[in-house]
C-alpha cells in the first residue's frame, strides 16, 4: 500500500491480494492515515478483493466521512465494485436519535400521554381486582370448586417464610427507635417517653408498613416470575383450553394466602418491634422490662394496634394484584420476565406507600 498526502487529501494505490489474510495489516495501514479530505483509491492492481478487504475499506470510508472528507474508488474492477457495493450496503448505520422538541406543544402531549398511561394501568388492575372478587363470590356460591391445597401452599411462601425476615426487620427497628429517640429526649430529661414513641410509630405505622414493603418486594416479584414463566410456557393458554378460569387457579389462592398471612405478619412485627426497643430501652436508658410494660401499657391506646392493622389486606389486596397483572403482562421473552418483574416490585412498594398516606390524612381527619 502507498499513500501520497496532497493538500486537501491524497492518493492511495493498493495492491496484490486484499482478502481475510492481510485484512488486520491493510486496517492497520488504514488506520494511521489521517486524511480528512478527497481520498482517491486506486485498485486498479489489486488482484482479488473480498468481504474482509472490502469491510476494511467500508471502514476507511466511514472514518473519512466522520471527519468530513470522502473516498473515491479509481480502477476497480466490475467484482471489486460489487464486493464493495455489498459490504457497504451491510455495514452499521449509526442511529441518529430524533430530536425531541421543546415547546409547550410537546411538554403537553408528553404530559397528556404519561396521564393516559397511567389511567389505562389504574383500569387495568381495577379489573384484575374485580376478576379476584368475581372469583371469590363464586367459591362462595359453590364451596367444592376453593382450592384449599394451592391457598395452603401459597401461604406458606407468603407468610410463614417470610417470618424470619420480618421479625428480624421490626426488631431492629424498635432498636434504631429506642436509640435515636434517647439521644434526643434525653436532652429534655423525658426519657421515659420514649415507650411511648416506639409504641405509637410501631404499631400504628412502621410496623405493618415495612412488613408491607418487604412482602411486596418478596411476593410481588414472586406472583409475576411464577405466573410469568407459566404465560410463557403457555400453560395458561393450556388452562383455558381445559375450561379452567386462570383467575380461580392463579389469582385467588394467592391472593387470599396473602389477605390471611399479612395481618400476622403485622402482628409478629408489632411483637419483635417492640422486644428491640424494650431491649435498646433497657440497655441505654436503664428502664427495666417491667417499667417498659406498664408504660406502654398504661401510654398506649389499643386504637394504634387496630389502626395499624386496618392497613394490612388493604396492601395485601394491592400487593396480590399488582403482582398476578405483572405477570400475564409478560411476553414470550426473558427479557420480559426479567422487566415486568422488576415492574411489580417497583410498583408494588410504590402503592403501598400510597395508600398508608392515604390511610394517614383519613385517620388523621377523623382524630383516631
Amino acid at each position: 500500500m502507498q499513500f501520497d498526502a496532497t493538500g486537501d487529501g491524497g492518493q492511495l494505490s493498493l495492491s496484490g491480494a486484499l482478502t481475510v489474510h492481510d485484512v488486520t495489516r491493510l486496517h492497520q495501514q488504514l488506520s494511521s492515515i489521517a486524511g480528512t479530505g478527497q481520498v482517491t483509491a486506486d485498485l486498479g492492481a489489486v488482484s482479488h478483493i473480498d468481504t474482509a478487504g472490502a469491510w476494511a475499506l467500508s471502514t476507511f470510508e466511514q472514518r473519512l466521512s466522520a471527519a468530513g472528507g470522502a473516498l473515491h474508488v479509481a480502477n476497480a474492477s466490475d467484482n471489486a465494485l460489487q464486493v464493495l457495493k455489498s459490504v457497504r450496503d451491510a455495514m452499521p448505520k449509526p442511529e441518529t436519535p430524533p430530536r425531541q422538541r421543546m415547546d409547550l406543544r410537546a411538554f403537553l402531549e408528553a404530559t397528556g400521554r404519561a396521564v393516559v398511561k397511567g389511567v389505562s394501568f389504574a383500569l387495568e388492575l381495577t379489573g384484575y381486582l374485580g376478576m379476584f372478587f368475581s372469583s371469590l363470590g363464586r367459591i362462595l356460591v359453590n364451596p367444592r370448586k376453593f382450592p384449599l391445597t394451592s391457598l395452603v401452599a401459597h401461604s406458606e411462601d407468603v407468610g410463614f417464610r417470610a417470618v424470619p425476615i420480618v421479625a428480624l426487620m421490626a426488631f431492629l427497628i424498635g432498636v434504631v427507635l429506642a436509640f435515636q429517640g434517647s439521644a434526643q429526649l434525653r436532652q429534655f430529661g423525658a426519657e421515659v417517653f420514649v415507650v411511648d414513641l416506639i409504641a405509637i410509630s410501631v404499631l400504628r405505622e412502621l410496623g405493618i408498613l415495612l412488613t408491607a414493603i418487604i412482602v411486596a418486594g418478596r411476593t410481588a416479584s414472586a406472583f409475576t416470575a411464577a405466573i410469568g414463566s407459566m404465560k410463557m410456557r403457555e400453560e395458561i393458554d393450556a388452562m383455558r383450553t381445559l375450561g379452567l378460569d386462570p383467575a380461580m387457579v392463579l389469582f385467588l389462592p394467592r391472593i387470599l394466602a396473602l389477605l390471611l398471612m399479612l395481618p400476622i405478619l403485622g402482628l409478629i412485627a408489632n411483637v419483635s418491634g417492640l422486644l428491640g426497643g424494650a431491649l435498646m430501652s433497657w440497655l441505654e436508658l436503664g428502664i427495666s422490662p417491667s417499667m417498659f410494660r406498664i408504660r406502654l401499657i398504661e401510654g398506649t391506646d389499643i386504637s394504634h394496634v387496630f389502626v395499624g392493622l386496618i392497613k394490612a389486606p388493604v396492601f395485601a389486596l394491592v400487593i396480590g394484584v399488582v403482582g398476578c397483572h405483572a405477570g400475564m403482562q409478560v411476553r414470550g421473552t426473558a427479557e420480559s420476565l426479567g422487566r415486568m418483574t422488576s415492574n411489580a416490585v417497583v410498583t408494588a412498594i410504590f402503592a403501598v406507600i400510597v395508600v398508608d398516606a392515604f390511610f394517614s390524612i383519613f385517620f388523621a381527619e377523623l382524630g383516631i
